[in-house]
């Protein structure tokens, strides 16, 4: 008996004028089409159940109730001065599972809560020690050579000679000149300094003034009776003047120019200050040193946001020591528009402990009720994890699944479809 829609069928294919074979043949593709739409729907339906039954395969956790615990005041540990409900908001998160018994939080667990540092009530973080790569600021206010400094060739010396050879009126001023020291004289590049055509060179060069000073007066002698010499330095400022900028390189340490490099790495403001001071004393007189940080490199936090299914993207960010919660956020624009405002968290890393310091983050309370009790002040190291909605999550894990088989039906209905109607085309053909 045939249904409605083979009768229309037939009543085209014979208006095509096509053959009764040709017609057979068409209203079993015909066929086979309708029984794949009205079977696709079912067999979608079954698919999406085993999705939602099977979470191993997709890797889909279904939504447990919280558990809540008993009061926060009735347990032990808990602090009185415990704001804003800290304790049950703390003891509210991942204590449990669905099904299981809420276990028993401990003292140090409900204490650690209480404690937790929050917007209106930031703790101050430990001594700042210094790493890599931070960028320090360094700057020496006392920059005298030593006295033992030796006096190398293209520096200035300052020489003054008494009772030198006795000049007359009648000698020209260039004349009366060479006869007379007193004045700047520049070290050569050979080591020596010239004191005119009259007293001819001194070797002074990698010598300390004071030896410069005996070797100039035993040359005079040679030629004057009894001289008085004084030999000072016209600038005592060193080489070169300790101040800006100094990033804390790979190995560890600071460079300091030509005075060389200072391991750095792990010391506190006050020790590097004071390493950095003790290298300088051996280039300049009772150096004192101003060292800070200038740029907090080292010390970041994360925000790790959740792509629901399609990976997660992880954005540090420099840690100052003040940054809340809402900090962090608006540190990367904002919420995505994946994100689930109801899951998001602080895990806090622990040496030493084996156990997962969550702090759950109520997005809504911070920033439409202005709430503290979860606007955590943000420490180095931690990750503010901002997980995906469930939907979008789920619609991800069975677009993974369901992709593949549609495109493989669509192929084969495809090539189905193409395959017969070039059969009906090739059998018209060759009725005509």
């Amino acid at each position: 008996m045939q249904t409605a829609e083979s009768a229309r069928t037939v009543r085209h294919a014979n208006a095509s004028g096509m053959t009764d074979s040709s017609i057979r043949s068409f209203r079993i593709n015909t066929g086979r089409s309708g029984w794949y739409r009205r079977n696709t729907g079912f067999m979608l339906s079954g698919l999406l159940a085993l999705v939602l039954s099977g979470c191993a395969v997709t890797g889909i956790q279904v939504p447990e109730p919280p558990c809540v615990p008993d009061s926060c005041s009735s347990r032990p540990g808990a602090s009185a001065g415990c704001p804003d409900g800290g304790c049950q908001a703390a003891e509210r998160h991942g204590f449990c599972r669905h099904g299981r018994e809420c276990p028993e939080p401990t003292a140090c667990q409900i204490a650690a809560a209480c404690d937790v540092p929050r917007e209106l009530r930031k703790a101050s973080l430990p001594e700042y020690r210094i790493e890599i790569p931070d960028i320090l600021l360094i700057q020496a206010v006392h920059n005298l050579r030593p006295a033992d400094a030796p006096v190398r060739a293209g520096e200035s010396l300052l020489i003054q000679v008494n009772r030198t050879i006795p000049v007359s009126r009648e000698e020209n001023p260039v004349s009366r000149q060479f006869k007379q020291i007193n004045g700047i004289y520049v070290i050569g590049t050979d080591g020596y300094v010239n004191l005119g055509p009259e007293y001819g060179k001194v070797l002074v060069a990698e010598q300390p003034l004071e030896e410069i000073q005996r070797r100039v007066e035993t040359h005079l002698k040679q030629i004057l009776t009894n001289p008085q010499v004084l030999v000072t330095l016209p600038d005592r400022q060193t080489e070169q003047i300790v101040a800006g900028q100094h990033l804390v390189r790979m190995d560890g340490t600071v460079s300091l120019g030509i005075y060389g490099s200072v391991y750095v790495n792990g010391m506190t403001c006050e020790q590097a200050r004071r390493a950095v001071e003790q290298h300088l004393a051996q280039y300049i007189h009772n150096p004192r040193v101003s060292l800070d940080v200038l740029a907090y490199n080292s010390k970041k936090y994360y925000v790790v946001i959740d792509g629901g299914g399609a990976g997660e993207q992880v954005v540090p960010l420099p840690c100052t020591g003040n940054e809340t919660v809402l900090d962090a956020i608006a540190g990367i624009q904002g919420l995505p528009s994946v994100a689930s405002k109801a899951d998001i968290w602080v895990a806090r890393p622990a040496p030493g402990c084996c156990t997962d310091q969550i702090l759950p983050v109520s997005w809504n309370a911070i920033v439409q009720g202005a709430q503290t009790e979860t606007n955590y002040q943000v420490l180095p190291g931690d990750r503010i994890y901002v997980k995906a909605d469930r939907m979008i999550a789920l619609n991800t894990a069975v677009a993974k699944f369901t992709a593949p088989l549609e495109r493989v039906l669509g192929f084969t209905l495809l090539g189905n479809g193409t395959y017969q109607t070039l059969r009906i085309g090739r059998a018209a053909f060759v009725q005509q």
